[in-house]
């Protein structure tokens, strides 16, 4: 079979975008949409992408010319839906360490107007010890504030020659983050007052919200990919359909940069904050207000779950009737990324694990529902019914007393699965489950401050409440329970 670039070449244009990261994510949604307004001709921009840290290969890219495919497969309307596409805008794929020179180089092109970086959660951090005259500086801030000084010299501190900064790491405010980083390295390695000025006056670091599921490389499915495609590509990257790039800047720069005039999902605003609470309330709130009941009614992964009448019906419920009406945007706008998220749900490609959602549910229930159910209890002067329940099906998957290596030991049918969480959370239900009724275990679970940074006691009925629904899913299971929630 013949390599992708035996049968596809790419066209050079002027690199535009600098990308710190060459991992999947980017490439399955940054690239894919420069590539995308490159064909509808609404950008006619190159990436060169750079490897920011002293470790991994880019043998792969040498190899293909840079070229790749993205696969996206999943339902749209619906309906199931495929697109393989060759990336072809990726001109150069740089090391920062190997071809320093090189990659410094970039900064003093006079094409450049965007970097971009996915340097993980971990990437956009200060550190003290870092040092200007390495090369390059070890942090990805550092590394960046020296690529800016570089520009900053070469250009004289032009005005025009200030670069937009689109940051993906998934912080809340991570422009905001990246900047304050970049401000103290130029104090501490005092790099002048007119480069501050250049910086302040002449970049926008935009904060950034990006949703996208990308699963990388399907190593158990990439030969049968290939034959399909009809060629060998060792960077086959594949994701689901739905993508969504949120970009926050008090200076307008949709101008400049247009994926969205060429059909991407792309919303400039002033604040992303709307968008961040509606993604984690709908989305991240759906799986963790149903998926605990749904695997204890026998379900092991999310599309089973969509699948099932009665756990639809009962997500229906929480997200439709409680979680959509809390959101801080205009309810169409809710509403269409709530039946958007179900279609992900249903992605036939992707076998979401139940159990992997499961881990560290009390965290993610305070931060994913709890902000809700206080909107819903203000609003109603009582606790949100299908909410509460989630909190039940909390606590009945979290019930047992077998804690085992630091992990806790749940029963289904006679079937043993691992309940991962902070210790402190494992060792209450370890040493509580068995000898408190339903309504004293819910009652020390939920006045537990430093599980929950407030005392939930305090919610009028919520006790009472949510004792009922764990006694019924005791006494009957979790089906029954469900059955009788939903009852109209």
């Amino acid at each position: 079979m013949k390599k992708i670039n035996e049968l596809y070449s790419r066209k050079p244009r002027e690199i535009k975008v600098v990308q710190f990261g060459e991992g999947n994510f980017l490439r399955g949604f940054v690239d894919y949409m420069i590539d995308v307004a490159n064909e509808k001709g609404v950008f006619n921009g190159d990436v060169a992408i750079v490897k920011p840290i002293p470790f991994g290969s880019l043998e792969r890219f040498a190899a293909q010319d840079n070229l790749y495919t993205i696969s996206l497969r999943g339902r749209v309307d619906g309906e199931p839906y495929v697109e393989n596409r060759v990336v072809t805008c990726v001109q150069k794929a740089l090391d920062t360490y190997g071809d320093y020179d090189a990659y410094m180089a970039l900064a003093r092109l006079d094409s450049l107007q965007f970097v971009v970086s996915n340097t993980t959660e971990a990437g956009i951090v200060y550190d003290e010890s870092d040092q200007f005259a390495l090369t390059p500086p070890n942090t990805y801030p550092g590394k960046l504030t020296k690529f800016l000084y570089e520009r900053f010299t070469a250009f004289n501190g032009a005005a025009d020659k200030g670069l937009i900064l689109l940051p993906v790491e998934l912080i809340e405010d991570n422009g905001g983050h990246l900047k304050e980083c970049v401000l103290k390295y130029i104090d501490q390695w005092k790099l002048g007052d007119a480069f501050k000025a250049w910086i302040c006056e002449h970049n926008i670091f935009c904060s950034t919200l990006v949703d996208r599921i990308i699963t990388g490389y399907p190593r158990a499915e990439a030969a049968q990919i290939c034959e399909k495609l009809g060629y060998e590509d060792e960077l086959l990257d594949t994701g689901e359909p739905f993508a969504l790039w949120v970009i926050e800047s008090q200076q307008d720069i949709s101008g400049r940069f247009p994926p969205d005039k060429a059909g991407m999902h792309i919303v400039f605003t002033k604040n992303q904050k709307p968008y961040r609470e509606r993604k984690v309330r709908i989305l991240n709130g759906a799986h963790t207000s149903s998926v605990l009941a749904g695997y204890l009614m026998g379900k092991n992964i999310v599309r089973e779950c969509m699948h099932d009448p009665l756990i639809r019906k009962m997500m229906d419920k929480i997200v439709f009737e409680e979680i959509v009406p809390t959101v801080k945007l205009p309810q169409p706008e809710a509403v269409d990324f709530a039946k958007a998220v179900y279609e992900r749900f249903d992605n036939p490609f992707v076998d979401h694990s139940l159990l992997a959602i499961s881990l560290n549910s009390v965290s993610k229930w305070r931060a994913r529902i709890l902000p809700t159910f206080r909107d819903n209890y203000a609003k109603n002067q009582k606790p949100p019914k299908y909410l509460t329940f989630s909190f039940a099906a909390l606590m009945a998957f979290y019930t047992s007393d077998r804690l085992e290596n630091g992990v806790l030991l749940g029963n289904r049918g006679g079937e043993t699965y691992e309940i991962k969480d902070d210790r402190k959370v494992l060792a209450f239900f370890a040493e509580n489950s068995k000898s408190m009724t339903a309504g004293e275990l819910v009652k020390a679970f939920a006045s537990n401050t430093d599980f929950w940074g407030e005392d939930l006691t305090s919610y009028d009925s919520f006790v009472s409440m949510a004792a009922a629904d764990l006694e019924d899913i005791r006494a009957n299971g979790m089906t029954a329970a469900v059955e009788a929630l939903v009852k109209d």
